[in-house]
């Protein structure tokens, strides 16, 4: 007999005031990431894209009940055996949500292991709490990682910061990842409610039209695939928006612009 309570929940969406909140809900697994969550993360993530109203993503975990809490332990290892799975399908998950339309932050509210770190590091922006920890521990186990998990770490921790993590194995402290630059703030349990809500807020007080177009151009510029016609295009298309003219006209009299995302 199996109870209802004791299944593993996926992950869980919650959408309200253009946020959509994507919350890891394996906690007694310390959030661990089984192919069945990867689907879910796929299928959330194409909703997410389809709704125009959501401007920001929310990707936290619940820590409920562990006694130091973990944003997620990694991917399963055990997954790799399953057909049609394995590095190749989880580097879909990191891949898709970099590729995301609204801006992403990683409340990272527990330390996070393995794979999960290069999903942490595929959102545009992160606040960390204090006290956790960040290990990739792939070439102890025997792996080369993908290529886009490489690059992403490159890019985000710089060559040497990327050498520590993979040719040590060693673990970062919070500390250590503050300095790297991770993260918009480092927050205690006291203070992480604000801190996330302050970061939520000043993304959605940009203009929506700008900041869409903005993620696009930085995302090509990083890939190596911008061209200069497409930056112009959105360029010229930002600069002839209602948005900036609002944005203009909030300027010179002193008050807050309400975009309207046109």
């Amino acid at each position: 007999m199996h109870s209802a309570f004791a299944q593993p929940l996926a992950p869980v969406l919650h959408t309200e005031g253009g946020v959509a909140t994507l919350t890891l809900n394996r906690p007694a697994q310390r959030n661990r990431l089984e192919n069945a969550d990867l689907k879910a993360l796929l299928a959330h993530f194409e909703a997410i894209n389809r709704d125009p109203t959501v401007r920001v993503l929310v990707l936290t975990a619940n820590t409920a009940g562990q006694p130091k809490p973990v944003f997620c332990a990694g991917y399963d290892i055990g997954g790799f055996d399953e057909p049609g799975h394995g590095s190749s399908f989880f580097e879909e998950i990191p891949d898709a949500l970099a590729a995301l339309r609204p801006v992403t932050i990683c409340a990272l509210n527990g330390s996070v292991y393995g794979g999960a770190t290069d999903v942490v590091l595929a959102c545009d922006l992160r606040i960390g709490l204090q006290g956790i920890e960040w290990r990739m521990p792939a070439t102890a186990l025997g792996l080369h990682y993908y290529p886009s998990g490489l690059r992403r770490y490159v890019s985000r921790f710089g060559l040497a910061g990327a050498k520590r993590a993979f040719l040590t194995a060693r673990p970062f402290p919070a500390r250590q990842l503050d300095a790297l630059g991770l993260f918009e703030a480092l927050a205690g349990p006291e203070d992480w409610a604000p801190t996330l809500q302050a970061l939520v807020d000043d993304v959605l007080a940009l203009a929506p039209l700008a900041v869409e177009a903005t993620k696009q151009s930085l995302r090509d510029i990083e890939a190596g695939v911008a061209d200069e016609a497409s930056l112009r295009a959105r360029e010229h298309m930002t600069s002839q928006s209602a948005d900036f003219a609002e944005g203009r006209a909030a300027f010179a009299q002193r008050r807050k612009p309400v975009f309207a995302g046109r």
